[in-house]
């Protein structure tokens, strides 16, 4: 009996032993499971502040270290295009466009506009004559005995072969400001001192702010500077030719695709042309001066397809006592009205060509929209959604669309196209803008003044945000 009781504390002693021994492993196991729950809870941290807290400036920095976080940017719509709208109402209407009369004058052509008649013979760019044909980087300069431009005939009126304007200080852009940086180029020939820093400071004040619009571009001239700018749609290799052989700068907004990059939007100034190879060279914000800093050189059918995805707008900036030259150059270009109706030529020629071009029915839109013809340019922003090929970015820099759905009282698809673009960019202004134009017609007063208080904490030099806001008092 004593032996069997004695028996009994050891087993207990034993039973404890065992149970100390087993402790730690679910120590442990519990441990490493509590370990990775903070491991996960933390990666999980540190996406959404990258991906929510930073601005894309500091998340460009990030990648630059660690190039693998690219991948938790904020997914960019299927397939690199722009989301399909809601299916439209009457695909017809945009068809019946393709044959609409838009009375237009006679004897005018969209696409190769007659030379103006001018008053007296133009001055062309004084340089050395070079006696041979130079390589593909060195353009040709003009002599001063090249043919004027003095009547209409296209014999007389013959431009030179290749022309270069020289005076263009380059400015290489800082994050986000090709708009400021390129504007402040093209002053630089006249002999502007202030840098792409102070443009940028009346331009965009936030400098994540998407977009600078080209009639920005040339207020922002004409406010800041004893030069002059006008903005145009609709132009032509020809004109841009006539122009920089007649020594004004030219800012043009076109479609690029840089490496690493999708498609974003991107101003240039025109400094030169060569017909010999077929050549069009630039100053570039973002590429720099080319080759022997004659330029970025590009083909005169690459420029003309990118410069497309704008509706070939552009900017030319002048001195004030050339005024008079510059309307005689431009012709019908000189009134907004009238390029409008131009580029919308263009543009339905190019729909004609390829009915799934969705740049052109866009371009439509926007030349409709600019002549107040809301309904009209609806039909064709709808054909443009539709063709399911147009970058996704192209409503952070164009905002006809928006214009022309509101002014049809479609304001659902103004939403639409509200949401899906902050979906990406947070910070374009005029998406603030627009909701509040539709939250004023919907009667919510306090949600417009909401909204275009947000337009203007992202620019506060936004006048038409600010006229908005007022009405409302």
């Amino acid at each position: 009996m004593r032996d069997l009781q004695d028996t009994k504390p050891i087993s207990r002693k034993i039973s404890r032993g065992a149970d100390r021994g087993g402790a730690p492993p679910r120590l442990l196991f519990w441990g490493v499971i509590l370990f990775f729950l903070l491991l996960v809870g933390g990666l999980i941290a540190v996406v959404l502040g990258f991906r929510e807290v930073l601005q894309p400036a500091q998340q460009q920095r990030v990648i630059d270290q660690f190039p693998f976080m690219r991948m938790f940017r904020n997914p960019t719509p299927v397939g690199g295009v722009f989301p399909t709208l809601a299916p439209a109402v009457d695909e017809d209407a945009a068809l019946a466009l393709l044959d609409m009369p838009l009375d237009i004058a006679p004897g005018i052509s969209a696409t190769a506009p007659p030379l103006p008649t001018l008053s007296t013979p133009l001055p062309l760019p004084t340089a050395t004559p070079t006696a041979t044909r130079p390589p593909p980087t060195k353009i040709p300069t003009v002599s001063p005995a090249a043919p004027a431009l003095a009547s209409a005939t296209p014999a007389a009126t013959a431009l030179p072969a290749a022309a270069r304007i020289s005076g263009i200080v380059h400015q290489q852009q800082t994050w986000n400001n090709c708009g400021p940086a390129t504007i402040t180029m093209a002053l630089s020939y006249y002999g502007w001192q202030r840098d792409q820093a102070f443009a940028a400071s009346v331009l965009k004040p936030n400098r994540e702010d998407k977009n600078v619009s080209p009639h920005e571009l040339a207020q922002f001239v004409n406010q800041e500077s004893q030069i002059k700018a006008i903005s145009r749609m609709g132009g032509t290799l020809d004109l841009l030719k006539r122009l920089i052989a007649n020594g004004f700068p030219v800012v043009i907004e076109t479609g690029a695709m840089f490496e690493a990059y999708d498609w974003i939007g991107h101003y240039r100034v025109l400094i030169a042309y060569d017909d010999a190879f077929q050549l069009m060279y630039f100053f570039d914000s973002f590429l720099g001066v080319g080759t022997a800093a004659q330029g970025v050189a590009e083909s005169y059918e690459r420029v003309h397809k990118d410069w497309g995805d704008f509706n070939r707008s552009f900017i030319v900036v002048y001195e004030p006592q050339r005024e008079a030259l510059l309307r005689e150059l431009m012709g019908d270009y000189w009134h907004a009205e009238r390029s409008a109706e131009l580029a919308f030529e263009a543009a339905r020629l190019a729909a004609r060509r390829e009915p799934q071009n969705g740049f052109a029915w866009f371009n439509m839109g926007s030349s409709l929209a600019a002549l107040g013809r809301y309904e009209e340019a609806a039909a064709a922003y709808d054909q443009a959604h539709r063709s399911e090929s147009l970058p996704w970015r192209i409503h952070w820099y164009q905002f006809g669309a928006f214009e022309a759905y509101f002014h049809v009282g479609r304001y659902d698809d103004v939403l639409s196209l509200v949401r899906i673009t902050q979906n990406n960019a947070r910070e374009i202004e005029e998406t603030y803008y627009w909701r509040g134009r539709v939250r004023q017609a919907q009667g919510s007063a306090q949600q417009a003044a909401t909204n275009y208080r947000q337009a203007l904490g992202y620019n506060p030099n936004y006048a038409e945000a600010r006229q908005a806001l007022e009405s409302l008092n």
